[in-house]
């Protein structure tokens, strides 16, 4: 990541890596499933059929307490009709009127898609229970300005189970932040485009967590969903989308505009199914059946790349034409996997690598494994940035080397063998999991005493150097920038060139 940063350094103003966009779910765990209410209707001496006649009071509890809300803040609840209506945007122009104090700023109601229940009676066994049921209901979305984390909103439903969701920016906690330290900074919408002290900026970005949302959440509930005070068990917050942001600021757009360009080519024709994998911080699998790929789109604002697995993946776009943003975006937490405590169904417990728990107590974790994604991607955007050094390094490792009196023959682009050697150090499982004189043996089918002329090649070379006490592998800068600059030489200007689709009159 470094090497990206020190090559512009002279054009980088600063750098910033802060949660942009969460998204968090609260469910009642009293109520949450079909077991759940079914065991809470007979703890509570309720017959199952009386479903509707149980809901409708705490339905009509929500109805009248948001309608006391808006009275109360002078406000009136706009019901939205149209289904391609943008409520931030008309939030926006609430708050250009209004301004950034903190406090109530609208309520919208809409009819919506929600999680339902319905009675069943089994016939065969007798039993009555409820089962998932899809259904729609009115819902609430209250826009306010909490005095630590900015602009939010919780969307209320109606209908029980009362899933509850909340959202907020990190990048306007993080504002509130410097305004009490009294650090000067210009924001424009969830960016920064300058910041007096950019480390000191970091160092309070770093502190966010789910601990202090978690008090906010459970304020904000109590206020805009009354209903939720019955439930002894209370609410279980979980993070449903997260999004964390790595800012590189350039000092002007024309810098970052010549970079960029560059970048958004490579990118879309270098990268690779093993390297998304990679960036994510797991090793593609045969066995793997999920989405995986990329997308290059153009916008008003300019070009964007995205990758993708499954439900998470990270992208890079140009923000403001001055950040360049790459983002690590999860629509499912658990994907990433961390060193965490596990509880075993013995009461027993151990400190293992294990999938991350969707819980908004894992926000601090979940903030050190995205930013690995991010810096993976960094790392990689290194090695493909400067071709012309690049080009170089080609050149030199493509001479002979001696050591003790032996000769290594150096490595050419145009050899297949050795361009195999290449493809097979660049691949992102490779590059992220290290490289192994078995794993090799499959990609090269050689046997071990070939591939270990062929480390030692890589090795004598400057490619690749050996962990301490294991027998793994991994990539230098060096083996970085040569790898991706000579597959990008020959797939991008070679090859097209021998095909007649370049022309450089």
């Amino acid at each position: 990541m470094t090497s990206f940063i020190e090559r512009h350094s002279d054009n980088i103003l600063g750098q910033l890596s802060c949660f942009d966009r969460i998204i968090i779910q609260g469910t009642l765990p009293d109520i949450c499933y079909p077991g759940a209410i079914t065991n809470f209707f007979y703890r509570s001496g309720i017959r199952i059929f009386d479903f509707k006649q149980w809901a409708s009071p705490m339905r009509d509890k929500v109805n009248e307490n948001a309608k006391s809300i808006a009275r109360e803040n002078g406000l009136e609840i706009e019901f939205i009709r149209k289904k391609n209506f943008r409520k931030d945007d008309r939030v926006a122009k609430i708050l250009a009127k209004r301004g950034n104090h903190p406090g109530l700023v609208h309520i919208f109601s809409a009819m919506e898609t929600c999680f339902a229940f319905k009675p069943w009676h089994d016939k065969k066994s007798h039993k009555t229970f409820f089962k998932y049921d899809s259904g729609r209901c009115l819902h609430y979305y209250f826009y306010f300005i909490d005095e630590d984390y900015g602009l939010c909103y919780l969307r209320v439903p109606t209908w029980a189970p009362f899933r509850l969701q909340f959202y907020c920016n990190a990048h306007n906690w993080l504002a509130r932040q410097l305004d009490r330290e009294g650090i000067g900074y210009k924001q424009r919408e969830n960016a920064f485009s300058e910041i007096d002290s950019f480390e000191k900026a970091q160092e309070i970005s770093d502190t966010f967590s789910g601990k202090d949302l978690h008090q906010i959440l459970k304020k904000y509930a109590l206020i805009f969903c009354p209903s939720i005070n019955q439930f002894k068990a209370g609410i279980h917050w979980s993070v449903t989308q997260a999004e964390y942001a790595t800012d590189i600021v350039f000092r002007n757009r024309e810098t970052l505009s010549t970079i960029y360009e560059e970048l958004v080519r490579t990118l879309s024709h270098s990268v690779k199914p093993d390297n998304v994998a990679m960036f994510l911080g797991k090793r593609l699998d045969l066995r793997y059946e999920g989405e995986l790929g990329g997308r290059f789109s153009t916008r008003i604002e300019g070009h964007s790349i995205r990758h993708f697995m499954g439900k998470n993946g990270i992208k890079m776009y140009d923000k403001f034409g001055q950040i360049l943003r790459i983002e690590c975006v999860s629509n499912d937490i658990s994907f990433f996997k961390h060193h965490r405590r596990v509880e075993h169904r013995d009461g027993s417990s151990s400190y293992q690598v294990a999938n991350m728990r969707k819980t908004i107590y894992s926000l601090s974790d979940l903030k050190d494994v995205m930013f690995g994604c991010n810096r993976r991607y960094i790392g990689y955007l290194s090695a493909i940035d400067d071709p012309t050094n690049g080009i170089k390094k080609v050149n030199k490792i493509s001479r002979p080397v001696r050591e003790k009196g032996r000769s290594f023959r150096g490595f050419n682009l145009f050899n297949e063998e050795d361009e195999v050697v290449l493809r097979a150090i660049a691949q992102g499982g490779v590059q992220g999991f290290g490289i192994r004189n078995f794993t090799l043996r499959k990609a090269l089918d050689k046997t071990s005493g070939q591939i270990s002329h062929i480390l030692k090649r890589l090795r004598n070379h400057g490619l690749i150097k050996k962990v301490s006490k294991s027998y793994k592998y991994y990539l230098t800068s060096l083996g970085r920038q040569v790898t991706a600059t000579s597959l990008k030489l020959k797939e991008m200007v070679v090859i097209p060139i021998l095909r007649g689709n370049l022309n450089f009159s």
